[in-house]
């Protein structure tokens, strides 16, 4: 079983091995010619659950052979230019490169003795992504596990940053339309029930700053406290982006930590097009970055970053085994000092190879792509009698709904609006998203992939169409 070990004895193994396994999703990645198989969970469950996990195969291409009938054969792939749902982007070589490295040296970045130049790289990237928002030479920041995480612990050093201990009182502003885990972490912190107080959007999906300046007064009138205002540079819906500079100067005027959870919206700081639908962002006390929606890295591969480094202290706890307090004396770099987890993957190496091969310019080139993309399919969509488009995009979402033009019913055109997306899935043909608009069903392109065109929306839009007239003659026939 040591001739399984990675080390100086086994390196052919290993090259032989991994070889193997590239070349195995190189050849599936050729051949495959939609985002997915239509497969159901019915069908594939049997497949999985009758291999015993105690029998082991012992040979590395019975194992691939396995794999490919259990999970890359059926997989969703994110590459196909008609996979148009969710923030899943498609990645690019020097990343998948990064992380072929990072899996096989293994590093933990939670101390200096155990990722040396790891620790380094990924303060760089940090400082790199500081200085692209324009946080100001006292920042700092730590690669996370996704957005969510990021959310979380921005909102932990705020929550310490308002130096009360009396957490009923604090209050968390977001929009409508912000991401969940605003709610989630403020359950997580042990804020009251009441404390997010969902603050209204315009007709383009964006927070209204006077709704926001009268929630704030009542907030200050009633003797509570402003923690934070999270305004979102992209939201997963509608890919709309919060009037920032406003809600910067709300937060100066009454004391509250400005958050931006800047996900989906990042990819604009690499923009040689629309860097400017994000400025504000630089005046934020901390941000959330998601590289693996908008740089093309692959998951996991984000940060949160912070105007003051200093408030990352509220993250830090010392342990005589790993990060004794000494070691700060000494001016040992330990990243386990910032961040909410302990060990931790070198995904940081991802970004660095790819800005190392690419650039910051070429990572920008391709979200510009499909900004542009976005706008003419809205242009697409505006002009077709049979949809309806919610918003102009600001990223690259659209949201939107097939009308009939015989039927009036907004519930029998939510169902088959319902009926279109998931025949569309089952059919494999393409994959879009879905979310719910004034309380009705629409469905949802996000687009990501440079290589998705106008012609493939168009396709989609007339397979939607198909499927939902489909839904809505057999409705009929059976009325009848």
């Amino acid at each position: 079983m040591r001739s399984h070990l990675l080390n100086d004895t086994t390196t052919e193994h290993y090259r032989r091995s991994v070889t193997e396994g590239v070349e195995r999703v190189a050849a599936q990645l050729a051949t495959t010619d939609r985002p997915f198989t239509g497969i159901t969970v019915d069908d594939l469950a049997p497949r999985i659950d009758a291999i015993d996990l105690d029998r082991p195969l012992h040979d590395t291409g019975a194992v691939l052979d396995e794999l490919e009938d259990v999970y890359l054969r059926d997989a969703v792939y994110f590459h196909h230019p008609r996979y148009l749902a969710h923030l899943n982007c498609p990645v690019v070589i020097p990343a998948v490169l990064g992380e072929a490295v990072l899996s096989a040296v293994n590093s933990s970045l939670d101390t200096w003795d155990q990722s040396a130049g790891g620790t380094l790289i990924e303060r760089k990237l940090i400082d790199w992504t500081a200085a692209r928002i324009g946080l100001g030479p006292a920042a700092d920041g730590v690669f996370t596990s996704g957005g969510t995480q990021s959310n979380l612990q921005a909102l932990l050093l705020a929550r310490e940053e308002t130096k009360t201990q009396d957490l009923g009182k604090l209050r968390v502003f977001a929009s409508e339309v912000s991401h969940f885990s605003v709610q989630k972490s403020a359950k997580l912190l042990g804020l009251g029930p009441d404390a997010v107080v969902v603050v209204p959007v315009d007709h383009d999906k964006r927070m209204r700053t006077v709704a926001l300046a009268r929630e704030l007064e009542r907030c200050a009138e009633a003797g509570l406290i402003p923690m934070a205002v999270v305004a979102t540079a992209g939201t997963t819906d509608f890919g709309s982006i919060d009037p920032l500079p406003e809600i910067a100067g709300l937060c100066e005027q009454y004391g509250a930590w400005m958050h931006v959870d800047a996900a989906y919206g990042c990819g604009l700081l690499a923009s040689l097009k629309y860097r400017h639908r994000i400025d504000g962002i630089e005046r934020a006390d901390s941000v959330t970055v998601d590289y693996h929606k908008s740089f093309f890295q692959p998951v996991s591969s984000s940060a949160v970053l912070v105007r003051d480094a200093a408030t990352l202290r509220h993250a830090t706890y010392h342990a005589e085994y790993l990060n004794p307090r000494r070691m700060l004396a000494e001016r040992i770099p330990n990243q386990v000092d910032k961040s909410l987890q302990t060990t931790r993957r070198f995904d940081a190496l991802k970004l660095w190879m790819t800005l190392r091969v690419m650039g910051a310019d070429g990572i920008g080139t391709l979200f510009d792509e499909v900004c542009d993309l976005a706008a003419e399919g809205w242009k697409l969509l505006a002009a077709a009698p049979r949809f309806d488009v919610v918003v102009e995009p600001s990223l690259s979402t659209l949201v939107f709904r097939y009308i009939p033009a015989a039927v009036t019913d907004p519930a029998e055109i939510d169902r088959a609006n319902l009926y279109a997306r998931k025949a569309l899935f089952a059919s494999g043909d393409a994959v879009v998203a879905g979310t719910k608009v004034s309380g009705r069903h629409y469905l949802k392109f996000t687009l990501l992939n440079p290589e998705t065109t106008t012609a493939d929306i168009t396709a989609v839009l007339d397979l939607i169409a198909g499927h939902a007239e489909q839904y809505l003659g057999e409705s009929l026939d059976r009325a009848c």
